[in-house]
């Protein structure tokens, strides 16, 4: 089977796309989370396959799994992983709405990753309409909680994952049609300093502002960063009066580390920041974590396989590991063959720019049709 033969067409993938796009989906959003998950349910079971609804905590939407018909149906196949919320809110097609602009099209989660979600069923189809039969049975699990590190589905992820032999993850391409063979650690961080409240204006000294202090420690955090590891504080709440002394302060700060000793070395040194100071304690604790993946020789034995179909179809697969957490830090870090970036070109995810190359979407899906069709 030759993926360069079967008609994908970018155009009408657009289409489908659009009704994903436009069914706004951000994460702390359960209800609109599941409704992009029943979306994307009823187009595979319309494809004919066995759907599974996995119902949600922590407040979370829940997850759809898909199963394909296959001879070989139960045995360890292909997981092709993703995640089906964004960081979007609900209203932001008005600032953002679905919109061509010659080869880009636009819209909130478009790229981040519900071009690549999309693809990848696509190129389930395609192949079934072809007739092929893949080596491998074929399972889909669709996630609610991504963009906030996976608290959630973690578990789930990892144990879909031992139960195959490789793992797609169709997150955003890279800007040089690269993908993805490792990905750098990340955690997270809660913050939360406390005060002593007063009258902002009749008693300002007897007050101790946890805002105070929480601006301090900051600019403390965002200067512990180094080559190795950095910091950012993304998330800062503080206050509810503006004629009071602020008693509590909260914010939330992220890490990203290429190797495991580094992260292990920054989490002690913003840990160590926990103490109190002029009357305002000061408090970290730890998050979620995404453990640092590196790549071992079956990932890369599957790099290969990938490349190879690029190659048949006239295109350049670079790989490379990469800032920014996924889901296959999860089941690379298992040592699962695990191949990430396979989702469509874009640029500007998580802005009110995010968009998309419209022709990456036939290229890429012939890519994941190319692997489906092939990996054993």
């Amino acid at each position: 089977m030759n993926p360069a033969n079967l008609p994908f067409d970018s155009e009408a993938m657009l289409q489908g796309l659009r009704a994903w796009v436009e069914c706004e989906s951000p994460t702390w959003d359960a209800s609109a989370v599941e409704r992009m998950l029943d979306l994307a349910a009823r187009d595979m079971a319309i494809m004919g396959a066995t759907i599974e609804r996995i119902a949600g905590r922590q407040g979370f939407g829940g997850c759809v799994r898909a199963r394909f018909p296959h001879p070989r149906q139960g045995e360890p196949g292909i997981l092709i992983a993703g995640h089906l919320d964004t960081v979007h809110p609900v209203g932001t097609l008005a600032k953002l709405p679905f919109r061509r602009d010659g080869n880009k099209c636009y819209g909130p989660g478009i790229f981040d990753m519900k071009g690549g979600n999309y693809l990848s069923l696509e190129a389930i189809r395609q192949l079934a309409r072809a007739g092929v039969t893949t080596p491998l049975p074929i399972t889909v699990l669709f996630t609610p909680d991504e963009e906030v590190g996976t608290p959630s589905t973690r578990d789930i992820i990892e144990a879909e994952a031992a139960r195959n032999k490789y793992v797609l993850v169709p997150e955003p391409g890279r800007a040089n049609n690269g993908v993805v063979t490792g990905r750098y650690a990340i955690a997270r961080f809660n913050l939360e300093a406390v005060g002593r409240p007063s009258h902002a204006g009749a008693t300002l000294s007897s007050g101790r502002s946890a805002i105070r202090e929480m601006a301090r420690q900051i600019l403390v955090i965002d200067g512990m960063t180094t080559d190795d590891c950095t910091f950012s504080v993304g998330i800062v709440h503080g206050g509810q009066w503006v004629n009071c002394v602020a008693t509590t302060c909260a914010g939330e700060a992220l890490s990203m580390a290429k190797r495991q000793a580094d992260l292990d070395r920054g989490v002690e040194s913003i840990l160590a920041l926990s103490g109190t100071s002029d009357g305002v304690t000061f408090t970290v604790t730890r998050g979620v974590t995404r453990p640092v993946w590196e790549p071992n020789p079956g990932t890369m034995a599957l790099y290969e396989k990938a490349r190879a179909i690029a190659n048949e179809l006239g295109m350049e697969l670079p790989h490379s590991s990469a800032g920014g957490g996924s889901d296959g830090n999860f089941t690379g870090a298992m040592g699962i063959p695990t191949l990430d970036g396979l989702g469509v070109r874009g640029a500007d995810a998580h802005t009110l720019n995010e968009h998309i190359e419209v022709e990456s979407l036939a290229e890429r899906g012939r890519l994941m049709a190319g692997l489906l069709a092939t990996l054993t």
